[in-house]
């Protein structure tokens, strides 16, 4: 725990310093200082220190605060899906709320329009993720039995249609928008702002609060349902309660940051190797470690075809990847 604060903490001063142009660290401490009131040099100082606050404080430090929010909200709602559903690889793209989220801004790139100003991906993209959910909620209530297997199945097929919608929207819209559409859909922080930090906080706050206030019945689920049942874990309540909430919470991660792909699945197993399998450390843990991949992925992003900067999905889908093919080498036995 403590040496993944560290890591955020020095993560957050490279990703203020580093970008398209590269800011000294002395500067960025320096600002960072004179906006929490702790030093006056940046106000009599040089002017051309005052636009390097500006890029620090306007644009760069909430890039790096969202970072962090969506990073932490993403790997709790990777380990709390992975928990109820007993499924080691379960996150919010096999759900479909990733996709569906993404359904929703995609068809306002192609089709609608922003005619809502500012706001119209956000509200978009969390209408998306919420239909998805419950429609992978209603596919499941008309089954016999809710066990997990059912839910997965009913995410996978929401996931494939949503996913098969987004591909049509893209060709039956305007062409013109299928750079922005393909910057989505891989994710990204540059629609990062101070007046939507509070979505992301949001986001990761539902996830985070829900997961720690639960952690004993999540623990239950550890011995398996009719363990949990008998120590008064009420399994299937439980089961829609938490996705309902991750529903919520990636769907307003999604409508600012885009489908961020692999954080959920990957930083639970990393965790769990490090704070055990019980959910009050796992849930910080997670938080901690998923803040840290987002902040060195962005990092990636943005410093490794300068100006361009890459979609953030390239750098965590290639983590994923690797994580995936290591856990089969070391479970091959």
């Amino acid at each position: 725990m403590t040496a993944g604060a560290a890591a955020i903490a020095a993560l957050a001063l490279l990703s203020i310093a580093y970008g398209s142009t590269v800011i000294a660290l002395s500067d960025v401490i320096a600002a960072l200082g004179h906006a929490a009131g702790l030093d006056g040099d940046i106000v009599s100082g040089p002017a051309g220190k005052i636009p390097i606050a500006k890029i620090v404080l306007d644009l760069r430090l909430p890039r790096t605060i969202m970072a962090i929010c969506v990073g932490a909200g993403l790997g709790v709602i990777g380990a709390l899906l992975q928990t109820v559903t007993r499924n080691d690889l379960a996150d919010p793209f096999l759900f479909g709320l990733s996709s569906g989220a993404a359904a929703g801004a995609v068809s306002v790139i192609t089709i609608f329009g922003d005619h809502f100003g500012i706001w119209t991906l956000p509200v978009a993209a969390f209408t998306g993720g919420v239909l998805a959910a419950g429609i992978v909620l209603l596919l499941v209530s008309r089954v016999r039995g809710q066990g997990p297997e059912r839910l997965i199945l009913a995410g996978l097929a929401v996931s494939f249609m949503f996913t098969a919608l987004t591909n049509y929207l893209v060709f039956a819209g305007d062409q013109r928008a299928a750079h922005s559409v393909l910057f989505w859909t891989m994710g990204g922080l540059g629609l990062a702002r101070w007046d939507n930090i509070e979505l992301a906080a949001l986001g990761a706050g539902t996830i985070l609060v829900y997961g720690l206030w639960n952690h004993r019945r999540l623990d239950a689920f550890l011995a398996g349902e009719n363990a949990a049942e008998s120590l008064g874990v009420p399994v299937a309540r439980m089961r829609r309660m938490t996705f309902l909430v991750a529903a919520f919470s990636t769907a307003i991660l999604v409508s600012v940051a885009g489908v961020i792909g692999f954080v959920g699945l990957t930083i639970p197993h990393l965790s769990r190797t490090l704070a055990g399998p019980l959910h009050l450390r796992l849930i910080a843990s997670c938080a901690l470690f998923g803040a840290v991949l987002l902040l060195a992925s962005d990092l990636l992003a943005r410093t490794l075809l300068p100006p361009q900067e890459l979609p953030i999905g390239i750098i965590t889908s290639s983590v994923g990847a690797f994580f995936v093919v290591t856990m089969l080498i070391r479970n091959r036995s």
